[in-house]
């Protein structure tokens, strides 16, 4: 087992471009293998790998967790373990619908986001076969949180205007590690603009 600290808001990795990954790169399957390690200790649903330092275009997705928890769901939560690799967002679709939001690396902090019910996605998985996928629901929800790390994107991003405001100082505290830690993570040293 091999736990990687999380990367807080506030430090540059997560803003910065993201390469894509090549077939039989080197590492790999122990980055994935590390990941998903990370996640579970951290009790969260998906992670991307800016999150633990690493700019490249991966994520994963466990979302057993959540099973049950949005009524009429189209798709079951619990066993959905997955591994995209150079992601890629084909279409989004269906109606936006609002849903409270957490992220590993902005902890204590949640509120709801705007998103589009459907998604279809291009991605390799980890034996690096291509696949083109349609998505609903809270996958669908995970997936676009997820790929948005990929994309300098937090999901604070999406809250504007007076929540935005409202939320400013609890971020900074999280920036600066002014905070209650339930797992490893890493803080940027300086003030960092949010």
């Amino acid at each position: 087992m091999k736990i990687l600290p999380i990367y807080a808001i506030g430090h540059p990795v997560l803003r910065e471009e993201n390469r894509w990954i090549k077939q039989g790169e080197k590492g790999l399957n122990a980055l994935i293998s590390a990941m998903f390690d990370t996640m579970y200790n951290a009790h969260g649903v998906g992670l991307a790998a800016p999150q633990v330092g690493q700019n490249v275009k991966i994520f994963i997705a466990d979302g057993t967790p959540m099973e049950g928890m949005l009524e009429n769901d189209p798709t079951p939560m619990k066993g959905w373990k997955k591994v995209f690799i150079n992601p890629l967002i084909v279409s989004e679709s269906g109606e936006e619908w609002d849903f409270e939001e957490g992220c590993l690396s902005v902890p204590d902090i949640k509120t709801d986001i705007r998103r589009k019910a459907k998604i279809v996605l291009r991605y390799f998985d980890e034996n690096f076969l291509e696949k083109e996928e349609e998505f609903a629901g809270m996958r669908a929800r995970i997936i676009q949180h997820e790929h948005d790390h990929l994309e300098g994107i937090l999901f604070i991003d999406h809250v504007k205007g007076l929540r935005k405001q409202m939320l400013k100082s609890r971020l900074q505290k999280v920036s600066r590690g002014a905070i209650e830690l339930r797992y490893p993570m890493e803080f940027l040293k300086k003030k960092q603009p949010i």
